[in-house]
């Protein structure tokens, strides 16, 4: 029973330990023995706290909706008191903080039980998961492909069973890029949704937000329940829901107005099978009754992405300095990747005005979509522009340091925009290739409007479900 368990989602879960059929302690030990079998394979976890999470599932557990479910940490973001928190950097390597951050107190009070950290890129820049402080993760699906980035840790995680969701951020699609690669759901919520406190309130101008990967539509409306809402002096905060999201997912959606592109809007060339996934998902939408249609908002592309690189650079050399001030230690690029130092230096240059003129760009060209959404409920996208591709594909050699980052640009050309919108977008898994690699489909939905996508998301899970599907390493 235990073993199917893993494939169970969250909320199954925590039925069962309602009902008193399991109890807390046996789905820790059942996901403690996963990881130790799986780990060495995928290199998904890389801090755990075992001996802490036994204890606290023997413990009185809050009675949240996640009563004795386990989760992993993404080392990102999600700060746990007394426990490493790397980002992924050398750097930060023996950084220890004294307090949860207060998305981790949330959780704790839903009732999860936190059996470690999962692996995430150098200060989860690159859309891959490869940070030379812990090595590669693999893909559960084809152990020489990605996972995705920078959530790919935590993606590898859930998608091979080892807990039933995992943390996760995303400031330029850092949930759905790993969802699409690893066959998960994965979705990025609206602007200040979940709370980044109580360190910092906003990142790069709102670029970053917290949630989680899941295997169920209704697993992610869920922990938005349990997470959701302003904390005390974040300096601003998204429209309140209009009932709970796992509500939502009991509705029907209704007949919505979907638009459908997949050509990027700058250029960059889509893989034949991203495309047919985004026409295989507009075919199954309007073989439930809505209706479909080519369309395409009005983006400046290049000044988009000069400003978007502006805006990430500036960010990036600011982390690095408030690092060096936490730590008291001086910052040198022998610490650092060299892509990570090349942006840190990149960002060192943008001056105030500029970082100002980038921002004014970006909101200009939200409000551009925002009125495309007008006519639309959801715009459709593939998620990326190729499949998983092999591990090693965004190395950065010396004498190219930006090498990286070029190639990222051409992998990701739709997820960044809801960062710079704020708009909800999720990644839906309804296409595995003929390589048997999982393909996902990305639907943006209007600013504060998760509840139109978690009711047309599971709309689309009963008619394709993706449940059952297991990947090779599991087998």
């Amino acid at each position: 029973m235990l073993t199917e368990l893993a494939f169970a989602d969250a909320t199954a879960m925590a039925q069962l330990v309602a009902t008193g059929e399991v109890q807390p302690i046996e789905l820790v030990d059942a996901a403690i023995e996963r990881i130790e079998r799986l780990n060495p394979k995928l290199n998904a976890v890389i801090t755990t706290l075992f001996d802490q999470a036994r204890d606290a599932a023997r413990s009185d557990l809050p009675a949240g909706p996640f009563r004795g479910v386990p989760l992993l940490l993404k080392d990102i973001l999600g700060f746990l008191a007394g426990v490493r928190q790397t980002s992924g950097s050398e750097f930060l390597r023996d950084f220890v903080p004294g307090h949860d951050s207060e998305l981790v107190v949330r959780l704790k009070k839903a009732g999860f039980v936190i059996l470690g950290k999962t692996n995430a890129p150098e200060l989860g820049i690159l859309p891959t998961t490869e940070p030379r402080l812990f090595g590669p993760t693999r893909n559960p699906w084809n152990l020489e492909r990605t996972p995705g980035g920078s959530s790919g840790g935590s993606a590898a995680a859930v998608a091979s069973g080892m807990v039933p969701m995992a943390h996760a951020n995303d400031g330029g699609g850092s949930i759905r890029i790993p969802a699409s690669c690893c066959g998960l759901f994965g979705l990025k919520p609206t602007r200040a949704r979940n709370p980044l406190g109580p360190d910092v309130g906003d990142i790069m101008g709102g670029l970053v937000v917290e949630h989680a990967l899941t295997r169920s539509v209704r697993d992610s409306a869920a922990l938005l329940d349990a997470t959701c809402g302003p904390d005390i002096g974040d300096p601003y905060w998204a429209p309140p829901r209009e009932q709970p999201y796992r509500e939502e997912v009991q509705r029907d959606p209704g007949r919505l107005r979907i638009a459908l592109t997949v050509a990027a809007p700058g250029g960059v060339p889509i893989h034949a099978d991203c495309v047919a996934a985004a026409r295989v998902a507009a075919a199954l939408c309007e073989s439930l009754g809505h209706h479909v249609e080519e369309a395409q908002p009005e983006i400046e592309a290049p000044l988009f992405l000069q400003s978007f690189i502006s805006t990430w650079t500036a960010g990036c050399a600011a982390t690095i300095d408030g690092m060096a001030i936490v730590t008291g230690r001086k910052p040198a690029a022998d610490q650092f990747e060299t892509l990570t130092w090349a942006l840190y230096e990149m960002g060192r240059q943008v001056s105030g005005p500029n970082y100002v003129l980038a921002q004014l760009v970006l909101q200009r060209n939200a409000r551009r979509i925002a009125r495309f959404m007008e006519q639309y409920d959801v715009w459709l996208t593939p998620t990326l522009a190729d499949p998983p591709l092999p591990l090693g594909s965004f190395d950065s050699p010396p004498e190219d340091p930006l090498a990286g980052l070029r190639r990222a640009i051409e992998f990701v050309p739709f997820t960044g925009i809801a960062n710079a919108t704020g708009q909800p977008a999720m990644s839906v898994p309804l296409m595995w290739n003929a390589d048997g690699l999982p393909v996902g489909v990305h639907f943006f939905g209007r600013f504060g409007d998760e509840a139109t996508l978690f009711r047309l998301a599971a709309q689309l899970e009963a008619a394709r479900p993706w449940r059952d599907r297991r990947p090779p390493v599991c087998a």
